[in-house]
């Protein structure tokens, strides 16, 4: 099993030359948000991507991460229990509470929105 993450390009090339990924999600870090947004599915992510990246212009990464090691926990989000923002009625995203070294992606491929 693997989990996923939407990455700016230019936040994982900062990861590589780290050695680490810190970024939750766009324009906030893991020190600011306690923990990395991730998604279970190709599906949940396609979601993700439409409710918060359609209006990015930079590049972006799909990060496919091996959560072996790693503290991830599966969360509803605070508000999941509506669907006004597209979600499904308590859908459950896993969370990384960490840094995620790079060793863990197990691939980086170019993202484009579908």
């Amino acid at each position: 099993m693997t989990i996923l993450h939407l990455a700016l390009t230019a936040d994982w090339d900062t990861a590589r030359t780290t050695g680490e990924y810190r970024i939750s999600t766009l324009g906030r870090t893991l020190d600011e948000e306690g923990f990395i947004h991730a998604c279970a599915d190709r599906a949940q992510l396609n979601g993700v991507a439409h409710r918060y990246y359609r209006h990015v212009t930079e590049p972006l990464t799909l990060l496919t991460i091996d959560p072996a090691g790693l503290d991830v926990r599966s969360e509803t989000p605070a508000g999941g229990a509506g669907t006004e923002d597209g979600r499904t009625p308590q859908e459950t995203f896993p969370h990384v509470y960490g840094p995620i070294p790079v060793s863990a992606v197990v691939s980086a491929t170019p993202f484009t929105l579908p």
